[in-house]
């Protein structure tokens, strides 16, 4: 798997580390039972994937060509910080898709995923990571998206402010009701008893208060803005001309949307999705749940950390779950 530089990127696309790997992904005996999940933002910290990069020499080129593609090191930012820059929205989503593609890299090397999943799914921007494992989006052109979404979130939270709160301890039907009386919206369905709200700061906190009357909690979370609500129609405005310049093609693998939950199988599908991400809430454990009735019983996260796996683990314990750390050990 050695990269070839070519092209207008210094990169051809067909051989570039990323798109490699897809092809590596996709030669692998068929697994009906296996999905493969992206994290979102959150994930991050400083030195992310610098094992993967150390260990996969497919892994270190897959970061070499983001920083090409992005004019910049945002390798150094990964390995190196400092934390307050790689936490800024615009620097974070690139980074974390940029590491999670490089730890599916080494993976497949070390031969710890040997199997070809029958879907895959992201976290809201891990649904981007997603896509580049299964060939529906180019690496480079994906690593500019999300720099640009970043940026646009990141821009109309400074213009639009709000917050967002994760809700524990309650039923997403109650969760709905406490928005609809204080003014809040739902922005992620993490879990049946986990979800997040958002919506302008004086919205959110007189949920998180109607959630205590109620029995439950609300735990503030640290972001530049309300994503997945209305007040971030202006970042998805302005990225709906962004993304409508970027070629998608029919991904190789079926990939559960966060907007629908259900499996996106055609380009226009994929468009769809992620142009109305970033104002719609999240659908993730209806994500996982389509993929359980399907059939699909071992998940693999693939990124950094295990935010997700330790989620599922909750709210779906019949399941299987490998993070890619322990596999790879």
């Amino acid at each position: 798997m050695t990269p070839l530089l070519d092209g207008p990127d210094g990169m051809n696309e067909a051989s570039s580390p990323a798109r490699l790997t897809a092809d590596h992904l996709l030669q692998l005996p068929p697994d009906p039972q296996l999905a493969l999940i992206f994290p979102g933002q959150g994930s991050q910290r400083v030195g992310m994937a610098r094992e993967a990069a150390d260990s996969s020499e497919t892994a270190a080129a897959i970061f070499a060509q983001a920083d090409q593609a992005l004019g910049f090191p945002l390798s150094r930012l990964c390995f190196e910080g400092p934390e307050d820059a790689l936490t800024e929205t615009a620097n974070t989503q690139p980074a974390i898709l940029t590491a999670s593609t490089a730890i599916l890299a080494a993976a497949l090397e070390a031969g710890t995923i040997d199997r070809r999943p029958a879907f895959v799914a992201g976290h809201s921007l891990g649904e981007y990571s997603a896509l580049v494992a299964v060939r529906s989006l180019d690496f480079a052109a994906a690593v500019r998206l999300v720099r640009e979404r970043g940026r646009l979130m990141e821009e109309t939270g400074r213009s639009s402010p709000g917050t967002l709160a994760a809700v524990v301890g309650l039923d997403e039907a109650t969760v709905e009701e406490i928005c609809r009386e204080s003014g809040a919206e739902v922005a992620n369905y993490n879990a049946p008893t986990q979800t997040v709200i958002g919506g302008a700061p004086e919205a959110v906190e007189r949920a998180c208060a109607l959630a205590k009357e109620r029995g439950g909690r609300g735990l503030p979370v640290r972001v530049s803005g309300a994503f997945h609500t209305s007040l971030m129609q202006p970042a998805a405005d302005a990225y709906g001309a962004f993304l409508g310049e970027t070629e998608i093609v029919a991904p190789a693998i079926p990939v559960v949307g966060n907007v629908s939950a259900e499996p996106l199988t055609s380009a226009d599908e994929v468009r769809a999705d992620l142009g109305q991400q970033i104002r719609k809430p999240v659908r993730w454990y209806q994500s996982i749940d389509a993929m359980a009735t399907a059939g699909v019983r071992r998940v693999i996260e693939v990124g950094p950390g295990e935010v997700l796996t330790n989620q599922l683990k909750r709210s779906h314990p019949a399941l299987e779950y490998y993070p890619w750390v322990k596999t790879l050990r």
